[in-house]
Parts: C-alpha cells; sequence; structure tokens
C-alpha cells in the first residue's frame, strides 16, 4: 500500500513511468493494482485498512488524499482513479449525474462527527459555540469548497456565530490542513472531524459539536464507471467488512450500513 500526493491532474503515464521506476523487476510489474482517490481525513483509516487489503489479496493499492472537491475535479478531468471516498454527499451526487460514477455500486460508508479543537497547551476554553469569539483565528477547511468548512459553516450559521466569526476564519486546502495550523500555532482553534484527533500530537479536543446542531456528516464510495480494475468492486466490498469497520471504528468514524 502506498500513497500518492494530491496533484491537479493525474495522468496515466505518469503514474505508470513512477511505478516503473520503483519497481525493481519484472514480477513487480506483473501485480496487479488499485488507485484510489479518498479524502484528507481518511488518510489513517485507508492506509491502514488498504494495507490489510493488499496483504489478503497481493493488489497494491494507491492512494490520493485531498479535499474531495480537488479529487472530483480530478476525475471530471479524466484522473485515472478506481474507486472514490468523498467527504461529501454532492460532490459524489455532481460525478453520478454525469455518468462519471457507478450507481449500482455506490454506497453510505462512514457517518464522523466535527469537533472544536485547540493547542495542546492552550489556555482556551471551549464549552459553548459562542466561546470561539475568543479566538482571533479560526481554522477551517475551505467553507466554500472542503466538505469539513461547509460542514462548520452550517453549524456556524445555525448557531447564529458565522458573521461574526467569518472575517477570523482561515480557510485551508483540506480538515487535515486545519487540525496542521492549530498545532503550529497559527490558529487559536480549529473545527475539524472528530476523527482527525486520533492522529493529533499537538491539539487535543475542547468541545465537540452535538449531533442535533451539526449536519448530517455521510462520506460516500463508489467505483469510478471508467475503471478497468477487477479488483474496484472487491476493495468497495472490503470496506464494509468487520476488519475494516473495527479500524474505522477505532479511529474515531462511525460506520454505516451501506445504502
Amino acid at each position: 500500500m502506498r500513497a500518492i500526493a494530491p496533484i491537479v491532474t493525474l495522468a496515466v503515464t505518469a503514474l505508470t513511468a513512477a511505478t516503473a521506476a520503483e519497481s525493481p523487476g519484472p514480477a513487480t510489474h506483473s501485480r496487479p493494482e488499485l488507485l484510489v482517490f479518498a479524502a484528507a481525513s481518511l488518510t489513517d483509516a485507508l492506509g491502514e485498512i488498504g494495507a490489510g487489503f493488499e496483504a489478503r489479496t497481493g493488489v497494491r493499492v494507491l492512494f490520493s488524499f485531498a479535499g474531495s472537491n480537488a479529487l472530483a475535479r480530478q476525475i471530471r478531468a479524466g484522473a485515472p482513479a478506481d474507486v472514490f471516498v468523498s467527504a461529501n454527499i454532492a460532490r459524489m451526487d455532481e460525478l453520478e449525474q454525469v455518468g462519471l460514477v457507478r450507481s449500482a455500486d455506490r454506497l453510505s460508508l462512514l457517518s464522523n462527527r466535527l469537533v472544536v479543537v485547540v493547542g495542546a497547551a492552550s489556555d482556551l476554553v471551549v464549552t459553548q459555540p459562542r466561546d470561539l469569539e475568543r479566538a482571533r483565528r479560526l481554522a477551517l477547511g475551505d467553507p466554500e469548497a472542503v466538505p469539513a468548512g461547509i460542514y462548520a459553516r452550517q453549524w456556524l450559521e445555525g448557531r447564529g456565530l458565522w458573521e461574526r466569526l467569518r472575517d477570523r476564519v482561515v480557510p485551508t486546502l483540506d480538515v487535515r490542513a486545519a487540525l496542521a495550523a492549530v498545532e503550529s500555532g497559527a490558529a487559536e482553534a480549529g473545527i475539524v472531524y472528530r476523527s482527525d484527533v486520533a492522529i493529533a500530537q499537538r491539539a487535543r479536543v475542547a468541545f465537540e459539536v452535538p449531533a442535533e446542531q451539526a449536519p448530517r456528516i455521510v462520506y460516500p464510495a463508489a467505483v469510478i464507471a471508467s475503471s478497468r480494475s477487477s479488483s474496484a468492486l472487491p476493495f468497495l466490498e472490503y470496506l464494509q467488512s468487520p476488519d475494516a469497520r473495527a479500524v474505522f471504528t477505532r479511529l474515531g468514524f462511525e460506520p454505516l450500513d451501506g445504502r
């Protein structure tokens, strides 16, 4: 299992060349491969799950992690992905409407929760949404495009706080970048997914958004319509296996029933 850094356009020839450069012999070349585009918040969970799938099947799993909006844009541009796991239903809907993902195989994989994070040593106390007004800078995934940022904005709008806080928002490329901004001290607070805190070393949860206040968060997954990989659907099915669900749960996600 390997991770591919996010790029604006992923060319087949470039990916093939990179694979060839890494491969020492013909046996490695013959291994089947699977390219999965997935939301940045899934980096750790899918890294572990991908390794399990690879050990079980022998299929080499490659990942490109980024904001769901950026990945959807790459798929529209013809990036050669086999599976897409989004943190936002709207991005998957857009691809389905133009025939770029296989509707029959689409499933609702996971849910998540929003949390407010502060630096591990911070004395900022957040016991209610209004306490965020004490932060000079608030890190979010871009609230115009990144799912975690969109969800955070919807929550703040529902609490009547968005207009008061919008000028303090530090928009980031994805949710992991929002967490990094808090860990580095570039922002006093951030709104990220509960699952992101599992990997945080210099940030802590100050406030967990009650489920009844937050928008419903769903991670849909589907096979890309142009995929020629015979491993795409088995991987999608593996994401719902007991082993995979155990990993998701341990890392703070809430597995869903699929449909």
